[in-house]
This record gives C-alpha cells, sequence and structure tokens, in this order.
C-alpha cells in the first residue's frame, strides 16, 4: 500500500514579506489499494479519517456523503475495473476554499467505462444492484470519466462540504 499526503505548509511569518497573503489551505491525500473488497472497504475507512482530518468530523453530512461517495466508486473499480494483479488509486483534493472535494478513483480498465452523467439506465428492480452510479449522480455536483493513459481510467466526482 503505498499512501502520498500533501498539506500546504505555511512559512515561518518572519521569512514572509509584507503584505504577502498564503493561499487558502488545500489538502491532497493519494493511495493505492489493492482491487479486491478489502481495497475498497479500506478506501471508505481511509477518506472518512482524511476528512475528518480536514475539518469535516465523521459524523457530519459532509463526511458521511464524502464516504459513501468513495465507497460506491472504489467498489465500482474492484468490480468493473480489476485486472489480476493491479491495484486501485483513491485520490482526494480538497478545493483551495474548503467547501468542496475531488474525489477520484482509478482503475486498470480503461476500456470498461460506465454510462456518461445524465445517461445512467435505470436499475432493474429485481437485482439489488445497479444504483451505484445513480447515488453518484445525485449527491455530487458534477462528476465524469477521464482517461490517464492507456493502460488506466478515472472515474471521479466532485461534492460540495458545507
Amino acid at each position: 500500500m503505498n499512501r502520498d499526503i500533501g498539506h500546504s505548509a505555511a512559512p515561518h511569518s518572519a521569512l514572509r514579506p509584507e503584505g504577502f497573503q498564503l493561499p487558502a489551505p488545500t489538502g491532497h491525500f493519494v493511495i493505492r489499494l489493492s482491487a479486491t473488497p478489502r481495497g475498497a472497504r479500506l478506501a471508505r475507512r481511509l477518506a472518512a479519517e482524511e476528512v475528518h482530518r480536514w475539518g469535516r468530523p465523521y459524523d457530519s453530512d459532509a463526511n458521511r456523503t464524502v464516504t459513501l461517495l468513495v465507497a460506491e466508486l472504489a467498489t465500482n473499480a474492484v468490480r468493473h475495473g480489476r485486472v489480476r494483479g493491479r491495484d486501485f488509486r483513491l485520490r482526494l483534493t480538497l478545493g483551495p476554499d474548503g467547501t468542496s472535494l475531488r474525489i477520484e478513483v482509478t482503475d486498470a480498465r480503461p476500456e470498461c467505462r460506465p454510462p456518461s452523467p445524465g445517461a445512467i439506465p435505470p436499475p432493474s428492480a429485481d437485482l439489488d444492484t445497479g444504483r451505484g452510479l445513480l447515488l453518484v449522480e445525485a449527491l455530487s455536483t458534477r462528476w465524469g470519466t477521464t482517461d490517464g493513459d492507456p493502460c488506466t481510467k478515472t472515474v471521479w466526482c466532485e461534492v460540495a462540504l458545507y
């Protein structure tokens, strides 16, 4: 498991020229996890912890929403984007103003793309699956899919943290 966390650091005040203003703090969290149900569960738990560290308590609506969105995207990466021996990557990026968060899940199956936003077919009434992207669409401000390289795709969403 690889983890890369970046936090903006404030330079020592004595080193700042007069009138210098620091940019708004941002948070960044990246981790590679095994493309297994255990990896998806761990993604959900680590996201909840990181969002809590960024000032949204575990029991807040914002934390619960982010946790659910990460769970859905990570589960899809495991179910539909898994290639034996390849991990998936979770990236969380807190917006500069601290009121928005971008969630990205990258998997190893670029040919297995989800439907476009707004074009998700209704789930089958007799199945217990097929509702994850509907939740992503309903709870995020926007979402989509991007290609990173010939071997991966990233499904992302953005969520307001009011």
